[in-house]
């Protein structure tokens, strides 16, 4: 035999052994790190579409869902409900919906995003939305509402000629109260989820302008049934829908742009206020978004008024919070409105022991709104936020009702509001204002001014410095939940007004539709 040949054989081997132990040794060191296992390096090695392989690793109970382009695969791993950490954190973020965790992929084009939340929106005839706006002339019987249409529902721009600059350059418009329900209808047009499949809806939109409706009735010795003509025709239309017939109206929803006595006639008598509307039984299923409730009525919700400001982007709401956080507040408080004439109600008592006191203190700046003289600068966007930023506290007593646009424009502008009655906020604006009501606000009660056992100006001097700059954090806080964006635009960080009812409302059909299937499984 011939030996050098035999031995260079033999390391050859040798050689070829080591490597081969070499290489199972890496693939094995390969696979314990990788998060997908054998297959992942078997199948991108040799090209296959992840579409078409049946991975050893994955168990049987697992699915996945593959994109359209079949290059890449969403995991949809339905773990054991106790154990959401078995699922992989490298393949998405882990959602928890009734205890099952959810591997979302952003990334991915069959994730939906809108899931539960689409809004289908109802064509409703012209009469109740647009020819309202397009008749705004004779809306208000004491001054005309046209200009306030104006902007998609916000009203004319504000230029700023004062040079103190109280305002942001941009945005800014002369709004009034009443025009939410124009306002929400075109921020809606533009809401990301909508859905013109009624079947994909979670929420079922009634874009009825019934504020401006009943507001052109409410003076002028008009009749009951010219009142309540179209809040019975379209109760009537809804009825007949076959998105109605799904829950019987349980999933629709209304704004209405005023308080809720003016939809709450309850005899038929032409002396008596407002419309039938709320109180007509298709009514009384939907859930209805107004501006005050009337208290213990289950499907009204109210949501802030409008306000001045009406950003396009999240820069503008940081821009304008910080501006409110470093303004000078040479004021302890203030009050912007009018006396009541009638000295006999609570509310008229109130204001005038308001404004008493108010002038006989240097520490408090009054606008008076009845005095024709300072009258417009009430209306004044500029001159109303100029007195609140110059104020920590903002007086916020009822008015013609228990609440007030004042309170919005008052956190608008980072002042502290004081309230004499619980009506005014507390018992209101659940969604978009803090449980604690004394985190963001003063409570005196009424009887306590009237009776003058309470001195205004004492009882805010004596809020301890620490309350106030944590009340004033909060309140600047809360500003992007108060005010309505500008209704085109989109903010993608934060959530303003609008999101807040939306998201409120989806939450109320949807608790509706569980509590509707317990019944349904009980009685089976």
């Amino acid at each position: 035999m011939d030996k050098p040949k035999f031995f260079d054989n033999l390391r050859f081997v040798f050689l070829i052994s080591f490597m081969f132990c070499f290489s199972l040794l890496l693939l094995d060191y390969y696979v314990s790190v990788s998060d997908r296992g054998m297959e992942f390096l078997i199948f991108h090695m040799n090209g296959t579409n992840h579409a078409q392989r049946h991975t050893m690793a994955e168990p049987s109970n697992s699915s996945s869902t593959f994109n359209e382009t079949g290059d890449c695969t969403e995991k949809r791993i339905h773990a054991n409900q106790n154990d959401v950490s078995a699922i992989p954190a490298a393949q998405g973020e882990v959602h928890k919906r009734s205890n099952v965790g959810v591997v979302a992929n952003p990334v991915s084009r069959n994730s939906d995003s809108c899931s539960d939340q689409y809004i289908y929106v109802h064509d409703l005839g012209s009469r109740f939305n647009e020819d309202l706006v397009k008749g705004c002339h004779s809306l208000m019987r004491w001054f005309d509402m046209c200009p306030y249409m104006n902007n998609l529902g916000l009203g004319p721009k504000v230029t700023e000629k004062s040079k103190e600059k109280v305002l942001l350059k941009e945005n800014w418009y002369a709004t009034n109260q009443f025009s939410l329900e124009v306002i929400f209808h075109n921020t809606m047009k533009h809401y990301k989820c909508l859905t013109k499949d009624s079947s994909l809806a979670s929420a079922i939109y009634v874009p009825y302008y019934a504020g401006l409706d009943v507001g052109q009735y409410l003076w002028g010795g008009f009749n009951v049934s010219t009142r309540d003509a179209s809040p019975k025709e379209l109760v009537k239309w809804l009825a007949q829908q076959p998105e109605w017939k799904r829950m019987w109206g349980r999933d629709h929803f209304i704004v209405g742009g005023r308080i809720s006595w003016d939809f709450r006639r309850v005899t038929d008598s032409n002396d008596d206020w407002g419309n039938k509307l709320m109180l007509l039984p298709e009514a009384k299923n939907m859930s209805i978004l107004l501006i005050e409730s009337a208290g213990s009525k289950e499907n009204e919700f109210p949501i802030p008024y409008p306000t001045y400001f009406h950003p396009t982007k999240e820069r503008e709401i940081f821009q304008w919070q910080k501006k409110m956080r470093n303004v000078k507040r040479p004021y302890l408080f203030s009050f912007v409105g009018a006396p009541r004439p009638d000295s006999s109600s609570l509310s008229s008592s109130i204001r005038n022991e308001i404004i008493k006191q108010c002038q006989s203190s240097r520490s408090c700046r009054f606008l008076n709104c009845h005095d024709s003289h300072h009258r417009n600068n009430c209306n004044d966007p500029v001159q109303v936020t100029k007195v609140f930023q110059n104020s920590v506290f903002c007086i916020q007593p009822p008015g013609d009702s228990f609440t007030r646009r004042s309170t919005f424009d008052s956190i608008l502008a980072g002042c502290i509001p004081v309230f004499f009655d619980p009506n005014s906020a507390y018992n209101q604006y659940f969604w978009h204002l803090p449980k604690n009501a004394s985190s963001y606000s003063v409570y005196i009660p009424v009887t306590d001014v009237t009776q003058k056992r309470v001195i205004i100006n004492e009882r805010l001097s004596r809020v301890p410095r620490r309350q106030v700059l944590a009340m004033k954090k909060e309140i600047i806080r809360l500003i992007p939940r108060i005010i309505y964006r500008y209704p085109s635009s989109r903010l993608e960080t934060v959530e303003d007004a609008f999101d807040i009812a939306v998201k409120g409302i989806l939450g109320r059909i949807e608790a509706i539709k569980r509590d509707t299937t317990k019944v349904n499984d009980s009685s089976s």
